[in-house]
């Protein structure tokens, strides 16, 4: 599994209609406005490294009107407080 941190830079007029379109791509799990150099932070999960570029190039930055720049950060691992995998398998199956 591929975990990716994109901060995202919005129009400031379309920021509604961009977070709702982000939260409709396969792969995202979470979308957080945030303060400072970016607007949003967005939070995805996938298979591999394609299924991130299919997001990143394809999706966001040419079919969702309002992303001005967008810089990913990819994880190279995560520490928890909780079950990281019960928490994901709860939430795909609902």
């Amino acid at each position: 599994m591929v975990t990716a941190i994109i901060l995202v830079k919005v129009k400031r007029e379309l920021i509604s209609d961009v977070i709702e379109e982000l939260l409709k791509i396969d792969g995202i799990m979470e979308v957080h406005s945030i303060a400072g150099e970016y607007d949003l932070a967005v939070i995805a999960r996938v298979g591999d490294n394609q299924e991130l570029s299919l997001i990143l190039a394809d999706k966001m930055c040419h079919q969702i009107k309002g992303i001005a720049h967008t810089k990913t950060l990819i994880s190279l691992g995560a520490y928890y407080n909780y079950d990281e995998k019960k928490v994901y398998k709860k939430a795909k199956s609902k």
